[in-house]
């Protein structure tokens, strides 16, 4: 027997339901029910998110918000914003990358669950900040960011709305950089909470979740045997870790390029070689990066690579890889050979890039898996709450996550799992706060 997966309202009713959507930009609202099936599978893995959102249907601690987010569009960040909506607030979300955006989710969140969302998987440049704009339009009392794009545009463009702000999240390691560096700059409007310094989101999302997809997506992409392939790792981080070790797992030999001499010799200890990129420019087989910076890789390490080299990037923007360099050394040789893998020939040298340079674990993957984003979008719940409750005490700056909802993220999550932990004998925590205790 057929199971249907569609609705069958009449026309008339259907019309009538749109009029009363919230305002979106999204590719198609018919996706809707298949996107709910998927937000709905994403947050079996997020039960974290689950008792906070449940905690926050009983107690409306967002009440009166208005919250501007600009995350990428996938179910997990569905979980969060529904999560957000059920503490009261009033929340609009656009896509902080066009290629990670999942038209499924977003028909989902307007048509199931009356969340204002502008986002199309592949928008262009003009699409990407006209979205960016609407969020803005909400005049945001809080902005939750993934890579400061909604913070910069607004100290940039829209300065007249600092006042109304009083506080802000930010999940990427990219952009903590950016709101550091409007921080020393003396440009930051308002305190800026940077989830990505929590424990319970780079320990495990950056390392084990960026590790995961990364692989994930060059598999998907390419289609390619890891084993014994020669990969090339840019960046050190986290993220760098987690990615180094997924491709040693599968049994890749990776060599690892870094500018920070103490995260190089981790990386020799952890068992990688540590190499320049000049170095690694002809011994790679799979480059992958993932350092938050500008041209990791060039055109004079194109021109060393062998053919039918691959590229990939994990970092948050499109610009660790050179692409316009490698364009131009390739002078219009270049076409699609696979969906998302798009080929430069260079000398007769195939070279290959996937995702157009962008985020490949969301462009060529489904993204990190729910099981992590959990406990990331656990703490960017509760910062939220946190910000609405201790805004008034905080300076303009950027401030790390409180260590009690750290700790409150580990706890839930461990009881999710239903592990116990043993707690410290009396004798023991006595030692511990003592200093008389000798040898």
């Amino acid at each position: 027997m057929a199971i249907p997966t569609q609705s069958t309202t009449p026309v008339a009713s259907t019309e009538a339901a749109k009029s009363k959507l919230p305002g979106h930009d999204i590719a198609d609202i018919g996706l809707a029910a298949e996107g709910k099936r998927r937000i709905e599978w994403a947050e079996r893995e997020m039960p974290v998110l689950r008792l906070i959102r449940e905690r926050f249907e009983r107690e409306r601690p967002l009440e009166g918000l208005r919250l501007a987010a600009c995350l990428h569009v996938t179910t997990e960040t569905a979980n969060l914003v529904r999560t957000l909506k059920a503490g009261g607030a009033e929340v609009v979300l656009c896509a902080s990358n066009p290629l990670s955006t999942q038209d499924e989710t977003a028909a989902a969140l307007v048509a199931e669950y009356g969340i204002s969302t502008y986002a199309r998987h592949g928008a262009d440049r003009d699409m990407y900040y006209k979205h960016l704009n609407a969020a803005a339009d909400i005049r945001p009392h809080m902005t939750m960011d993934d890579g400061c794009d909604l913070v910069t545009l607004i100290h940039q463009e829209r300065r007249d709305q600092l006042s109304e702000i009083f506080a802000g999240t930010e999940e990427t390691t990219t952009g903590v950089i950016r709101l550091k560096a409007m921080a020393a700059d003396g440009a930051l409007g308002y305190p800026v909470v940077a989830v990505n310094e929590a424990l319970t989101k780079h320990l495990f999302d950056n390392r084990y979740g960026t590790g995961q997809s990364t692989l994930d997506g060059i598999m998907r992409a390419t289609n390619l045997l890891i084993a014994g392939r020669h990969v090339v790792v840019a960046g050190y981080g986290w993220c760098g870790k987690g990615i180094s070790s997924r491709f040693r797992g599968m049994g890749a030999q990776v060599a690892v390029v870094e500018v920070d001499q103490v995260r190089a010799l981790e990386a020799l200890m952890d068992g990688n070689l540590v190499m320049t990129i000049g170095e690694a420019a002809p011994w790679g087989d799979i480059f992958v990066t993932a350092t938050g910076d500008i041209h990791v890789i060039r055109a004079e390490h194109f021109k060393q690579m062998h053919d039918g080299a691959v590229m990939a990037n994990s970092g948050h923007f499109d610009v660790e890889i050179d692409i316009p360099a490698l364009a131009k050394l390739a002078g219009g040789k270049v076409r699609e050979v696979r969906e998302n893998v798009v080929e430069y020939v260079i000398d007769g040298k195939r070279i290959h890039v996937l995702a157009e340079g962008r985020l490949v674990n969301l462009a060529c993957a489904a993204g990190h898996p729910a099981s992590v984003m959990d406990m990331s979008f656990a703490n960017q719940a509760l910062a939220a709450e946190y910000l609405k409750g201790k805004h008034k005490d905080l300076a303009k700056g950027v401030y790390d996550v409180p260590e009690t909802i750290d700790v409150e993220v580990a706890r839930l999550k461990l009881a999710a799992l239903d592990i116990v932990l043993d707690p410290l004998t009396p004798e023991q925590a006595e030692y511990l706060a003592s200093w008389q205790h000798g040898t």
